[in-house]
């Protein structure tokens, strides 16, 4: 049942209806309406920021399964392997990674931890500066790196790029390169 809210404090305009506590918002609305209409979110607007949303989500959690289950290395490991493989030396500085990855100092220890436990990498001092410290690849990891690699490719090109002609993929590739932190150019693997 819908309980009106206490209008006691409220203004009658702006009264939300309620469900015991939770406020009742209509699904087009994702914002208290302003006089300049700006605020809110519906349509193809709310419709892409949904889809854009939901898809990345899903691609992510169904990548990270498939590597998981056929390699036992997330994403995210991936994402570092390939960082320190296209690195010289294939090193690159922890503060460097945590920065590419967007990971905390200490959420990149703790996944770098796993990679050489796993004897992915291994750690290597600064001859010059006792402070830094980098990630190095191993040979192990770079096996595991072009193994992984072909299962990564195969799933973005099924689970994403399939979904597109090769004309839409120009334009998304234009469109999504806009986006904050966009990187054009990469590699997914090693190759």
């Amino acid at each position: 049942m819908i309980n009106p809210v206490d209008t006691s404090t409220a203004h009658p305009e702006t009264a939300i209806p309620t469900i015991g506590e939770a406020p009742v918002v209509p699904p087009s609305a994702c914002a208290v309406p302003s006089d300049d209409g700006d605020s809110n979110l519906d349509g193809a607007a709310l419709e892409a920021w949904r889809s854009y949303l939901q898809s990345h989500a899903t691609i992510l959690r169904l990548l990270d399964a498939e590597l998981i289950s056929e390699h036992a290395i997330t994403t995210r490991d991936y994402e570092v392997l390939l960082y320190l493989a296209q690195a010289p030396d294939r090193k690159l500085p922890m503060s460097a990674l945590a920065e590419s990855t967007m990971l905390t100092r200490s959420g990149i220890t703790r996944l770098i931890d796993g990679l050489v436990a796993g004897g992915l990498i291994q750690r290597t001092s600064c001859p010059s500066d006792a402070r830094v410290s980098y990630a190095q690849l191993t040979d192990q990891g770079m096996a595991k790196l072009r193994s992984a690699g072909c299962t990564h490719v195969g799933s973005i090109r099924r689970l994403f790029l399939e979904h597109f002609d090769p004309e839409e993929i120009g334009r998304l590739a234009d469109l999504l390169s806009r986006l904050p932190g966009a990187q054009p150019g990469g590699s997914c693997t090693v190759e």
